[in-house]
């Protein structure tokens, strides 16, 4: 039962490892490369099926890092990881839909090498350092991450990964798509709650409030747009990485609330 719940747990991480990182780093021995009982098969295994849960799954960097790496240069190893890597993922079991789907349409292979610790201290720092700029600019062009279409918000961020667990853990097929829809529509209503509220304690608000009530305002819907554009521009800027029709969507509905208690 133990090794049942590991398991499980190991596929439910492999998943949401997946959903949420743009780079996905994966160990491996040298004296495992070429191996047929090598340590990180099973997981990569793993990896591979899982992947096939993602409805529409963005393309993920998986970046192998040959641990301890022996004399043997890199560009002989390589290739034998790659072909490693290709036989786990033609051996894996995949559904009809992704039958003949291609390892290069959901992963980027990227392939990289450490020394030992323990013999090379100096050298595996210097090489540590390097694989460290690698994730420092891992979002420029060229860089290590790869699709970024489905990217959340920093400030939808936690929201949408424990949304992500949250599917995940009740066993259901994520669907990324529907789920970036989802959080842009709860934090774009959010965005747009935040301004509503502050629009309606706004002095210039209140004060053209207050003067509609007295008497007729001159130029009464210049100043009431350019109360409006103020907080609609900051609406903008908070929600502008957000899904694009939900981000309209909820801009419209926060003119129309605006509208319904103008001041009249």
């Amino acid at each position: 039962m133990l090794w049942q719940d590991d398991t499980t747990f190991e596929k439910q991480s492999a998943l949401f490892a997946l959903a949420v990182a743009d780079v996905v780093l994966i160990n491996m021995w040298c004296h495992d490369i070429g191996r047929e009982q090598a340590a990180n098969k099973p997981l990569l295994k793993t990896v591979f099926q899982v992947m096939m849960r993602l409805f529409s799954p963005r393309k993920t960097t998986l970046l192998f890092v040959i641990r301890d790496k022996t004399k043997t240069p890199l560009e002989y190893l390589e290739p034998i990881l790659r072909e490693d890597i290709q036989k786990i993922w033609d051996a894996v079991r995949k559904p009809q839909a992704h039958k003949d789907t291609q390892l290069c349409e959901f992963f980027n292979v990227e392939v990289t090498a450490l020394p030992s610790y323990e013999e090379k201290e100096e050298q595996f720092k210097d090489q540590v350092a390097q694989l460290r700029q690698l994730f420092f600019h891992s979002i420029s062009p060229g860089g290590l991450a790869g699709d970024r279409r489905g990217v959340v918000p920093a400030s939808g961020f936690s929201y949408s990964v424990q949304q992500i667990w949250k599917v995940i853990k009740e066993n259901k097929d994520l669907d990324l798509p529907a789920h970036k829809v989802m959080v842009a529509t709860v934090r774009c209503e959010e965005i747009a709650n935040e301004k509503f509220s502050s629009l309606m304690i706004n002095e210039d608000w209140l004060a053209l409030e207050h003067a509609v009530q007295e008497d007729a305002v001159r130029n009464f819907g210049r100043r009431l747009s350019s109360i409006l554009d103020n907080f609609l521009s900051e609406y903008d800027a908070e929600s502008v990485f957000f899904e694009e029709n939900v981000r309209s969507s909820k801009r419209q509905q926060f003119i129309s609330k605006a509208l319904q208690v103008r001041p009249i």
